[in-house]
């Protein structure tokens, strides 16, 4: 269990009990400092903030907007193609490369259409709308991710600070107890024991102290990789740990939880990869027209012509080519509902963890705690009655501060079940700003 007591410091010229007096004095008005330092920041906050300044998430909207541009062009015909040549062009005899000798020599310039079916493009289109989701459902991920992952580091720094004010508060209590017992000491009132117990409580409670203040610095350094901004404290109003996950229906799952979001977005891109697929079973023609100039002398020409491919193995090629979407949009229909059936469990799971929490949270608060005070309270009055011993008073006092460290830590451990139920769900507005602007 967590003790509440630091390290043998001198201070030069002064008696024992005041050196770590001093010594604490210092510690509490050095956190004082901090504590006193930029504004708190709140929950809420540091979400936007970390939403805000996430590489990762401008990275994700980045391949949206790429997505997007890519398929604005989807479904569009092909560039046409400007034909230069000459046509006849003599190699031998007299008229050797010479372009206006033989009547047959002809100076070319013609254009080509590729025509793509409007069935086509319409596929392509389709398929290209559902890649731009298939990204966005991907920056979603990401903000989702950064959230959950912001909202844990504030709880984290959150319930650190409350730690570090109780092991604090236990500081001060252990500072005036051994000021009382050096005054009944020279009273003869105790024993030289009971003092050097309370010199031993009080390096305890100094050294707690120093641990607690490592593991808030540690919490605010990553809380500052994701909101990239200095705090020294968060705003001592944590959220309310209410569930609404639970409760989602599956159709709201598909719309708000990423990683169902995704795979279900992954089958309408599987489904217009194979549509696309089966329009590119019959090939695209090309359409040609030229005009042909030839010497003063001869008549000029214009020409026009279609190109068709011959799909001479359809079943090895083309066939074969929408059987693999095909099969593709199975992989991504069962890899779906693997995925929903999963998260559904992990909700249950978390869902049932909290409650568990909250109860374990509320029993230690309504029976222990007030158990503990009454402890320290009892062996006090019977340390103060002559009954008891100073080293029992010092024990309840250590028991009831583990006590609310306990506490704390399992309301953390709530606090950090709730974020991973709770925020890795996209916001429902941001989820259908997305889906609008995108």
């Amino acid at each position: 269990m967590f003790s509440v007591f630091t390290s043998h410091a001198t201070v030069s010229g002064a008696p024992a009990g005041k050196r770590y007096g001093t010594l604490l004095a210092l510690l509490l008005l050095t956190s004082g400092l901090v504590a006193a330092g930029p504004t708190q920041i709140s929950f809420e906050e540091a979400l936007r903030l970390a939403t805000a300044a996430s590489a990762s998430a401008k990275a994700s909207s980045a391949a949206v907007a790429a997505s997007s541009q890519a398929a604005a062009k989807a479904g569009q015909l092909p560039d046409p193609m400007l034909k230069l040549g000459i046509d006849n062009l003599p190699v031998s005899g007299p008229d050797k490369f010479r372009p206006n000798a033989d009547f047959m020599t002809m100076r070319r310039v013609g254009i080509e259409q590729q025509w793509v079916s409007k069935d086509k493009r319409r596929a392509r289109s389709e398929r290209a709308q559902r890649a731009v989701e298939a990204s966005e459902g991907s920056y979603l991920e990401t903000v989702a991710n950064v959230r959950e992952a912001t909202g844990k580091a504030w709880l984290t720094v959150l319930y650190k600070q409350r730690a570090l004010t109780l092991v604090e508060s236990i500081g001060r209590a252990m500072e005036q107890d051994l000021e009382t017992l050096k005054a009944s000491y020279r009273g003869a009132k105790v024993t030289a024991t009971d003092v050097l117990q309370a010199k031993a409580e009080l390096i305890q409670s100094v050294d707690a102290i120093n641990a607690a203040e490592q593991e808030l610095d540690i919490a605010r350094i990553n809380l500052r990789r994701w909101t990239r901004t200095d705090i020294a404290r968060v705003a001592d109003t944590p959220p309310a740990l209410l569930a609404h996950v639970p409760n989602l229906p599956a159709s709201d799952l598909d719309r708000y939880h990423p990683a169902v979001l995704n795979a279900l977005r992954a089958v309408s891109l599987a489904d217009a990869e194979k549509t696309v697929a089966i329009r590119d079973r019959n090939p695209d023609w090309a359409f040609e027209a030229g005009f042909a100039q030839r010497s003063s002398q001869y008549s000029n020409m214009v020409s026009f012509g279609v190109s068709i491919p011959l799909n001479v193995n359809r079943a090895q090629r083309q066939d074969r080519d929408i059987a693999e979407k095909s099969e593709l949009g199975t992989k991504a229909r069962l890899e779906y509902e693997d995925t929903l059936v999963d998260m559904q469990s992990t909700i249950r799971a978390l869902a049932a963890q909290l409650e568990t929490l909250k109860r374990r949270i509320s029993r230690l608060n309504a029976e222990l705690l007030p158990n503990a005070t009454q402890l320290v309270d009892l062996t006090f009055s019977d340390y103060q009655a002559g009954k008891g011993t100073l080293t029992a008073v010092f024990k309840a006092k250590r028991a009831s501060l583990e006590t609310r460290l306990q506490v704390n830590a399992l309301e953390l451990e709530a606090a950090l079940v709730w974020a991973s139920l709770e925020l890795h769900v996209v916001p429902h507005d941001m989820a259908d700003q997305s889906r609008t602007t995108q």
